[in-house]
């Protein structure tokens, strides 16, 4: 699934204003304050992964469109009881640059969970990576990162004989999709980051991607009240997908240099892969492992090599 990386990126609170920490995140020291930031990055990278296999079993139920609107409603809460985010003149000044937010989120899960119904989840995210990949480098003008360009490219073709075969292509455009949102992404919370006070426009975003889902999810939550027992599946959908993943980077953010951080997440296509394998059965073949080398290495040399 979409990384709390891409949820979470590195925020710029704007100078001398502190966000104020809620009694979670004073406690992550804690907590996690013992285990190494690389560890911590990891976890939350396969927690994200374990919340995405998770919630393919609930697909069955809710749907792909209604399984992201529940974890997004109930992820949308935590944030903002974690966050706090300030109804005031800051929001209705940049009330349309957090709309934006939103539809950019409720797309880029929506196709995200839409691709994983139809195709192996380490091919997903591989695809997917490739959104915020393509910012790494769209900037660049140098001859190296041709390089990684390259690479990339060669993942996709790698891929491109099993569309139509083994690779549902309704679930690769879906999934294409994703990384397109992804890289609009990568660059709104830039903007957003700058804007507003630590998470609260990551809470408001969510709020407003909920409220996008809405009008073509809402007998989801009806169907929820029916069955109950899926309530805990939803909510751990939510924590292992969103919460859990903010409170271990935020912690790791704090202890290790971004650059280390930002090759540690271009590993997560290969977590990907092992969970579905593992979990779900996902039987990948020499092409499709091969493509998922090609996209990390790719990654991890133009996060190597980024001059900022």
């Amino acid at each position: 699934m979409i990384t709390a990386a891409s949820e979470t990126p590195p925020l710029d609170t704007g100078g001398s204003r502190r966000p104020k920490k809620s009694g979670l995140l004073r406690a992550l020291p804690r907590i996690f304050g013992a285990t190494p930031p690389p560890v911590l990055v990891l976890l939350a990278i396969l927690s994200i992964q374990l919340g995405a296999a998770l919630a393919i079993d609930l697909f069955a139920t809710f749907g792909p469109v209604g399984t992201a609107f529940l974890r997004i409603a109930i992820s949308a809460v935590l944030l903002a009881a974690l966050a706090r985010p300030k109804l005031d003149g800051t929001l209705r000044k940049n009330l349309g640059l957090i709309v934006c937010y939103g539809i950019v989120l409720a797309t880029m899960n929506a196709c995200f969970y839409m691709s994983i119904a139809r195709i192996p989840l380490g091919v997903a995210v591989t695809i997917e990576f490739l959104g915020p990949l393509g910012v790494a480098v769209a900037a660049s003008r140098r001859p190296r990162d041709l390089l990684w360009v390259g690479l990339a490219l060669a993942g996709v073709a790698i891929l491109s004989p099993k569309i139509g075969g083994d690779l549902d292509p309704l679930g690769v455009l879906y999934a294409a999709i994703a990384g397109c949102m992804w890289a609009l992404f990568v660059l709104i919370s830039v903007r957003v980051g700058k804007t507003f006070e630590g998470g609260s426009g990551l809470a408001l975003g969510m709020v407003v991607a909920t409220l996008v889902l809405l009008p073509v999810s809402w007998a989801s939550a009806g169907t929820l009240l029916t069955h109950p027992s899926l309530i805990i599946i939803v909510c751990a959908v939510a924590l292992l997908s969103t919460t859990v993943p903010l409170a271990l980077e935020f912690e790791a953010l704090k202890r290790m240099p971004p650059r280390v951080y930002g090759v540690l997440i271009t590993l997560e296509p290969a977590i990907a892969t092992l969970v579905g394998a593992i979990l779900l059965g996902d039987g990948l073949g020499w092409r499709s492992l091969l493509a998922v080398a090609c996209v990390v290495l790719a990654s991890i040399g133009a996060t190597l090599f980024e001059k900022r």
